[in-house]
Parts: C-alpha cells; structure tokens; sequence
C-alpha cells in the first residue's frame, strides 16, 4: 500500500461526513459471526480515506496495512494445512491467488461490505462500491479490525467463512496473468513481455494507471488503481486476445 497525503479540515462545503448505515453495519458483523466489542474500530476500517482527504475523520490505511499481514497469515496457514507435501514454490503462487485485491473484493460483497462502508459522496456517486481496489482495501481492513478486537481468532472466523470456504476454487487459476503471459510467450519465443505506463491520473486516494504489454507481433492494454493491477489487466486482455484463455478464465 502506497503512503497517501492526509489534509485536515471541514469536507467538501463543510458538509459533515455521510453517517453510516447501522443495519448495514450489523448485517456485516451478523454474516462473520462476530460483534465488534469497540464499533469505532469497525467505523474505521469501513471508512474510506476519499472521505478523509476531504475532512479530519479517520480512514482505514492504517488498518489495511495490517489487515494485508493478517490475510497473508491465515492463508500461509490454509494452504500449509491444505497441502502438506507440497514445495514452496508451488504454494507461493496459491497463496498470491488468494491475497490479490480482486479476491479481497470479492470477499468483502460476500461479507456486505460494499453495503456499510463510508465513502465521498463524490466517490460514491462514481461508481466506488463496485470497484475492485476500494473493495480489496475496505476488506484488509475489515480484516485488521477484527484482528485488533478479538485477536485473531476474530479475524478466523471471516477469513473461515469466505476463504476457506471457498479454498480450493479460490487457488484453481492460481496463476497470475502476468506469470502466465511470460511462461506462453517464451515458449513460443515471442520474447519476454515488455510494459509501458501510457498514463498515470487520478488523485492520490484514487489513482488510475494505464499499461501497454507487447511481445513480438502483438499488444494489449489494460488499466488499474494500480501498476501492478493495470499490468495484470493487459497482460489479461493479451492472454484472451491470443487464445490462450476464454473469457471464463478470467
């Protein structure tokens, strides 16, 4: 996670920060099987730090920063549960799969997250519930919350109830499109994959990059919140582009 600039002060008009919705915050607690003992905690990690660049309320940066090591823990457990004669190098890559911001995402739908957390009304109105990176953070958060509340056993019972659940689909295309890409093209020797940054935009809570793979007869692009995800994106479009995969395995 990349360090943010924070700035004080009254929002936007100097409006208050939009309350949050109650029911939405119990649902989420209900869907994990755990009540936060400390709700300010969980106010935390489900406000987004659009709205702290905006106004002096508490963002969740700092509780995604640990949520991020407690994810990669109970999934380093898991997978070394899971698979007990399996090497390193086959469970890094597992483990990768299960740790990416669009796995984060799809878990904090799962938990109603999308539903209870906070954002700018001008984020709000552009779509950020739906979008994979702010997903991905609010749920690392989530995550370091319960970790901070009721120690780990807590932040268990999510990673229990989406991760595990869901283990072995979860880790099945287990390789990153990235990975992919260069194992297919050198194979084939169309060389190494080549990345350009086309553009990097967007305010510092929510940047938008955009990049061009390229290997010897073909290009792709893609776009992300981040290098690596538009990286990811284009070397995605590439692999669909060239038949390697369907639009299913992405």
């Amino acid at each position: 996670m990349s360090a943010r600039r924070r700035r004080s002060g009254k929002s936007a008009g100097g409006e208050a920060p939009p309350p949050f919705d109650e029911a939405a915050l119990l649902d989420v607690q209900s869907r994990v099987g755990y009540q936060f003992t400390d709700g300010a905690l969980l106010r935390r990690a489900l406000t987004h730090s659009s709205l702290s660049s905006q106004s002096s309320v508490g963002d969740l940066e700092r509780l995604e920063f640990l949520g991020d090591r407690v994810l990669g823990l109970l999934t380093a457990e898991a997978l070394w549960r899971r698979f007990p004669d399996m090497a390193e190098g086959d469970l890094a890559p597992r483990l990768n799969a299960l740790v990416r911001k669009e796995t984060c995402a799809r878990a904090a739908i799962a938990f109603g997250l999308d539903k209870a957390m906070r954002l700018s009304p001008h984020e709000d109105e552009a779509g950020g519930r739906a979008k994979s990176s702010i997903l991905g953070d609010v749920c690392e958060a989530f995550l370091g919350a319960l970790y901070i509340d009721g120690d780990l056993a807590a932040a268990r019972k999510a990673y229990d109830h989406y991760w595990l659940a869901n283990l072995d689909d979860l880790h099945a295309n287990h390789r990153d499109a990235k990975t992919v890409l260069q194992e297919w093209s050198q194979e084939r020797r169309r060389g190494t994959p080549r990345y350009e940054v086309l553009s990097a935009e967007g305010p510092a809570h929510a940047p938008a990059f955009a990049v061009r793979v390229a290997i010897e007869g073909a290009s792709a692009d893609g776009e992300g919140a981040s290098k690596r995800s538009a990286q990811s994106a284009a070397a995605t479009a590439l692999l669909v582009a060239e038949g390697v995969w369907t639009e299913h395995d992405v």
